[in-house]
């Protein structure tokens, strides 16, 4: 058997046919939703039917059916390990990807595999979102994080948040703390490095379009507070992690 052989025809024709895979950041957003529990965005990728376009979807096999399994073992697997990540309890992740990868295993059609793909990202994203509400404490600390996670390509300001809140920036910074543990700033700092980390890992964008994309002033300063809350600058993080997991 000549698998380099096997394997550059099949390149060839896919070359030929202009099959493209879906690119990184669309799953990496996805799977961000998923253990972030954004419940409107998976709901809405669920209500486009995104997990069965056949448009950008790997060909693991040229049987219908089990090139979906397939793939729903593998988005069963990232979910898991992402939610884990984002702080689900490792066994409780692990338990509910066994249950739904041996309930998908009895499918006999593909819409049912479709069907129950889309139980078990939502059951994963409600479960993440309830932990993210019970992780919070104040409904104004509530109401900050959510504006920090939807504005982090932006400059966040500590007044922006109090005018977003109806308070003033010393009685935000002081419940901030008490609710998070962290300073304003720091919380957001550490926001923009585990993107700029996701980033460095899944995507190709250089360090400079990372530093501009999340509002740093300069590169320098994204390497500098990079480097404070990792260990590691950039590069060395990008050239130990980058795309490994995937």
């Amino acid at each position: 058997m000549n698998l380099q052989k096997e394997w550059f025809l099949e390149e060839l024709l896919q070359s030929e046919q202009d099959m493209k895979h879906t690119p990184m950041e669309t799953e990496y957003r996805f799977y961000r939703a998923v253990c972030m529990g954004d419940l409107e965005y998976v709901q809405e990728n669920c209500r486009q039917n995104s997990f069965a376009d056949p448009k950008g979807m790997g060909i693991l096999s040229k049987n219908l059916l089990r090139n979906i399994k397939y793939h729903f073992v593998v988005t069963a697997a990232l979910i898991t390990r992402n939610c884990i990540m984002a702080g689900m309890a490792q066994e409780k992740a692990y338990r509910m990807s066994d249950f739904y990868i041996a309930k998908m295993d009895e499918c006999l059609r593909v819409e049912d595999v479709v069907t129950l793909h889309h139980h078990m990202v939502m059951e994963f994203t409600e479960y993440m979102h309830h932990q993210q509400l019970q992780n919070r404490s104040s409904e104004i600390t509530v109401r900050c994080i959510d504006f920090i996670y939807s504005h982090l390509q932006e400059r966040i300001t500590i007044e922006m948040l109090a005018e977003q809140t109806g308070t003033s920036p010393s009685h935000l910074s002081r419940l901030f703390k008490a609710d998070t543990g962290v300073s304003v700033s720091d919380y957001i700092r550490k926001k923009k490095i585990e993107q700029a980390q996701n980033l460095l890992r899944y995507s190709d964008y250089s360090y400079v379009e990372i530093a501009n994309y999340l509002a740093f002033s300069s590169q320098s300063h994204f390497i500098q507070v990079f480097e404070h809350f990792v260990g590691l600058t950039p590069k060395k993080y990008r050239d130990r992690y980058y795309k490994k997991e995937w």
